[in-house]
């Protein structure tokens, strides 16, 4: 029996995260990726977003494996929630598996891990998956070409082509064009990077400025990158023996995926280079080279610690070299620029920005995008892996390589997308929400919470305690006011006084109606209009009224 190919964006459509992707035919679900979001400012408390399976939870049965394309967060952050609700096989390369494999021992899960690795071929019921290799920013990227039952769907993963990569492993072009050859029914493709115009550099070009930056500084030098960007950490490395620098580590992710890396052979730091951290001060400043993560502006990360307190009896001073190796991710910048400026303000030399050279990004820019599509030839090119703006502007790109305008098909997290005969049609939409990670909790948070959280850091907080007569209705005690992020009660006892008046106002106007008042109601809308009228505030007010 023929079926419909269902393919479902369940994240990372019109966001930059949290990605995963299903596709089911009759009684089979695939899925790709399982990654985590970090949360924008008005995240208030949360540590992160993770995808909404409730779809696979509710078609767990049909569920046969995860696939991973790479090991960033963004890819695998989510997989040890989706292992307490899915006992699937999981694939992925030797690296990315790696970096699981901590992942599950941290949270004391156990999951079938399957290695592949680039131009193998798995069959999954109805779909036969080919890996290819792809250049991104983390080793062990691939991209997928899955032949289903209606057709093949080729699904980039993160990828540029970067065709003189530190590892020596460019792009797979034959594989692209033989797919090409074979007939591409729909290309997934990563659109993260289309808003820049050419061909992002190779992460080569980074070697130069690294060069440059250690033959001439006198200083310690701290480098600042994301924890699995190994080829950026291998260059610095490579530079630190050149110069006769010893390596520190600061930072437990960066520790984790380096024992990682090295284990697995993706990455080469010679032991007698390295040193324990809480030695750097024994060192001259020109024979120090510390690797460190808090690129984004994390306020509890190594960064942050080295910038305001100390990190394992380490701090940062005037005159040592920060390189920032990273450039802000979407939403980040304001944390970002605030932590440049207080290293600035404490005498530290900050190398960062895109002119300084010191950092390319992982995906492909206009004319890669172009190259990528014209390999391989797709029928239907469907954007993904950005905002919406990424996503309309690679269907601009689509159009101008001459694919039909109904050919590029923007979908968003939720959408059905199906094919059958080789046609692409949306069929309406699951419901999905954010689910919101906070410590332990797990999507116990929602919306309203939020809005909650963001009106008390606006606003702050007035608890007010009332006794009251039951008999009469009247107060005989009170109100007394606490006020938590509000106002200073020292510095407006006029105001607040003025405020206790109105209440005992109000209550002394409905004495001998008591039966049918609803106190704390009345309490807290006689606050709220009193504040709002004073101040055009308006405070979450949590009134506490006792009858005797």
């Amino acid at each position: 029996m023929r079926h419909r190919l269902k393919i479902i964006p369940i994240g990372g459509f019109g966001e930059i995260g949290k990605n995963m992707l299903l596709l089911q035919y009759g009684d089979t679900i695939i899925v790709i990726d399982a990654g985590l979001m970090f949360p924008d400012g008005d995240m208030l408390g949360i540590d992160f977003v993770i995808p909404d399976i409730s779809y696979l939870i509710s078609n767990k049965d049909k569920v046969k494996a995860l696939i991973l394309t790479h090991g960033h967060e963004d890819h695998i952050g989510a997989l040890q929630y989706l292992l307490k609700d899915l006992d699937i096989p999981i694939y992925g390369t030797p690296l990315t598996l790696g970096l699981v494999e901590k992942k599950l021992e941290e949270f004391r899960l156990k999951a079938n891990l399957n290695k592949i690795k680039p131009n193998d071929t798995i069959t999954i019921g109805p779909f036969t998956i080919e890996t290819f290799r792809q250049t991104h920013s983390i080793p062990d990227t691939i991209g997928l070409a899955i032949t289903t039952p209606v057709g093949l769907i080729v699904i980039s993963g993160d990828f540029k082509l970067d065709q003189t990569p530190i590892d020596g492993n460019p792009p797979d072009f034959n594989k692209l064009v033989e797919f090409g050859k074979r007939g591409v029914l729909a290309l997934f493709c990563d659109s993260t990077n289309v808003e820049q115009p050419g061909i992002t550099p190779s992460e080569s070009l980074v070697k130069s400025s690294f060069e440059n930056i250690f033959s001439s500084t006198k200083s310690r030098i701290f480098l600042v990158t994301f924890a699995s960007n190994f080829h950026r950490i291998q260059q610095a490395v490579d530079m630190a023996l050149k110069f006769g620098r010893k390596v520190a580590i600061a930072g437990k992710s960066l520790i984790t995926n380096i024992e990682v890396a090295k284990r697995l052979g993706y990455i080469n730091i010679p032991d007698d280079i390295m040193i324990n951290i809480k030695d750097v001060n024994n060192l001259p400043d020109e024979k120090v080279l510390v690797l460190t993560t808090g690129s984004q502006g994390e306020p509890y990360s190594a960064l942050s610690l080295l910038t305001n307190h100390s990190y394992k009896q380490l701090s940062l001073r005037p005159g040592d070299t920060v390189i920032l190796s990273t450039k802000p991710i979407p939403g980040n910048e304001v944390m970002v620029y605030r932590m440049v400026d207080q290293l600035f303000r404490k005498g530290v030399e900050v190398i960062y920005g895109k002119d300084a050279g010191v950092h390319v990004s992982g995906h492909a820019a206009q004319e890669e995008v172009k190259m990528f599509i014209n390999l391989l030839k797709p029928k239907y090119l469907i954007p993904y892996h950005g905002e919406y703006r990424h996503l309309a502007l690679l269907k601009k790109i689509g159009l101008e390589l001459g694919i039909p305008k109904d050919h590029i098909i923007i979908i968003e997290n939720g959408t059905i997308l199906e094919f059958e005969d080789g046609r692409a049609i949306t069929d309406g939409k699951i419901s999905l929400n954010n689910i919101y990670v906070d410590g332990l909790s797990i999507g116990d948070v929602g919306n309203i919470i939020l809005m909650e959280r963001k009106r008390l850091a606006e606003d702050g907080v007035l608890i007010v305690g009332v006794l009251i007569d039951s008999e009469t209705g009247l107060i005989l005690d009170g109100p007394e006011i606490i006020s938590k992020g509000f106002i200073f009660v020292k510095d407006s006892e006029e105001l607040i006084e003025t405020a206790r008046e109105r209440v005992r106002e109000v209550f002394r106007k409905k004495a001998g109606k008591n039966g049918n008042i609803n106190k704390e109601a009345l309490v807290k809308e006689t606050l709220e209009n009193f504040f709002n009228e004073e101040l055009k505030r308006k405070p979450v007010i949590i009134p506490l009224v006792w009858e005797i």
